[in-house]
């Protein structure tokens, strides 16, 4: 009997998913637990594993194509079962609309329910897409591999196969196929890229910058989903913003003298750790800044659930995820350093859950690394505030009357004035200004 599996609803508004890559081809074993593609929802990209054992028999979608929740994507065929006699009476179950032996799969480690495939939909087998990977493909499929550390064995025609991973599960991640190709891995020869000595132009000729395209690029779903909740807020939240300027020389010493101390168990707080913490603890003493507009009433939560926002690379189809940093107000310096680097490795490597995304009930938005100095960010509703902070930067100050080099880092608060007025915002901003300020403050 075939194995059918569907497209997966891996969030509570997917309604479609996008076959972003193909990790199996026709003909290919598959285990449970084992990396069949990476899907898009309308959220993030993330990873389709399998609930079953069996032999890939046919690939019903082919890769970059977007199919409603419930579509038959993949058929495998069990132990004993030829691949065409799979393949075929899956095409002819889904035509005639009855029922073959369907298995859920799972995305980024959580799986949810899989609604059934519509009534009138007919999937007819596509032939397998090339995978496109490198020379290690049909050994590593087996393995449990990170997209990142998939595209880095890729691109140096590393054999996947020969390395041992370190992440969870045996997973290969990306430090283990960096370290094969320090240690002599097996690399690819590179095309010699082919380079073309500019002609001089006439004197009325335009002059054409080179390397640049027109092109016209597909939305993906998370950027249509980012535009239209983007639109919708700015468009029916009356945003106001309030900025203050926080010395920062106290908290960087702060942290150099800890980090110093927690080098020897490899632990490293970041400006942002404390920046998380002093944005949790600012709303114990603001709850205004803490709540969500709900229509006719406004709601304030019992517990702060800060948002983390982080920028995916573009392997993993680029766009914007907000993991959720969950009760940061009880939580230490270390413990939000844990949760903020494992959810973002997780976001960058294999993707999030729709739980390690919600119930966020305030969002900090960090473009400090990228070298920004001052920004302001829109409101993700139903939440009332994001703080958008820039880098802790260094330049001339005044301190006690005199110029000096010190660190100072902006801080503009965006708030939903239906929910929270400009003098709460600017009190909640002053709290969290002198949270930063007196650092010693955020270590009980």
């Amino acid at each position: 009997m075939p194995i059918e599996i569907t497209m997966p609803r891996l969030s509570d508004t997917m309604e479609e998913g996008t076959l972003v890559k193909w990790r199996v081809k026709a003909g290919d074993e598959v285990a449970s637990g084992d990396h069949l593609a990476d899907v898009e929802t309308d959220k993030a990209t993330m990873e389709l594993q399998a609930f079953d054992d069996g032999v890939v028999a046919s690939v019903a979608v082919q890769e970059g194509q977007t199919v409603p929740v419930g579509s038959v994507i993949l058929v495998l065929a069990e132990e004993g079962e030829s691949l065409e006699d799979a393949a075929g009476a899956a095409q002819g179950a889904s035509e005639q609309g009855s029922g073959a032996s369907k298995s859920q799969a799972s995305g980024g480690g959580g799986g949810t329910a899989v609604a059934d495939p519509p009534a009138t939909q007919t999937t007819t087998s596509a032939p397998a897409p090339a995978p496109g990977g490198g020379p290690d493909d049909s050994d590593s499929r087996r393995q449990r591999v990170s997209p990142v550390a998939r595209k880095i064995a890729e691109e140096h025609g590393i054999n996947l196969s020969g390395i041992a991973g370190s992440g969870p599960d045996g997973r290969v991640i990306k430090r283990d196929v960096q370290a094969a190709i320090e240690g002599g891995g097996t690399v690819a020869p590179v095309a010699e890229a082919k380079s073309a000595k500019p002609q001089a132009a006439a004197p009325s000729a335009p002059v054409v910058a080179v390397g640049l395209e027109s092109k016209t690029i597909t939305l993906s779903g998370m950027r249509k989903t980012i535009a239209r909740r983007l639109v919708e807020s700015k468009t029916t939240v009356p945003h106001f913003q309030v900025t203050v300027s926080i010395n920062m020389d106290p908290l960087m010493e702060l942290r150099k003298t800890i980090n110093a101390q927690l080098e020897v168990q490899g632990v490293k707080l970041s400006v942002n750790d404390f920046i998380v913490r002093a944005t949790a603890l600012a709303c114990v003493s603001h709850p205004a800044a803490n709540s969500s507009w709900n229509g006719d009433t406004i709601i304030q939560h019992g517990t702060v659930n800060v948002g983390v926002a982080v920028s995916l690379p573009a392997e993993r189809g680029g766009g914007l995820v907000v993991p959720v940093i969950r009760d940061a107000q009880n939580k230490g310096l270390r413990q939000i350093s844990d949760d903020t680097k494992r959810l973002a490795k997780k976001a960058r490597e294999a993707g999030l859950t729709p739980e390690e995304m919600g119930e966020g009930t305030i969002t900090l938005s960090n473009l400090g690394m990228y070298g920004v100095d001052q920004f302001t960010a829109i409101i993700n509703p139903p939440q009332s505030v994001i703080v958008a902070v820039g880098g802790a930067i260094e330049k001339p100050v005044v301190r006690d009357g005199q110029i000096v080099i010190g660190h100072e880092m902006c801080a503009t608060l965006s708030g939903d004035h239906r929910v929270i007025d400009g003098a709460q915002g600017a009190e909640y901003l002053g709290t969290f200004k002198q949270l930063l300020e007196n650092p010693a403050a955020l270590l009980v």
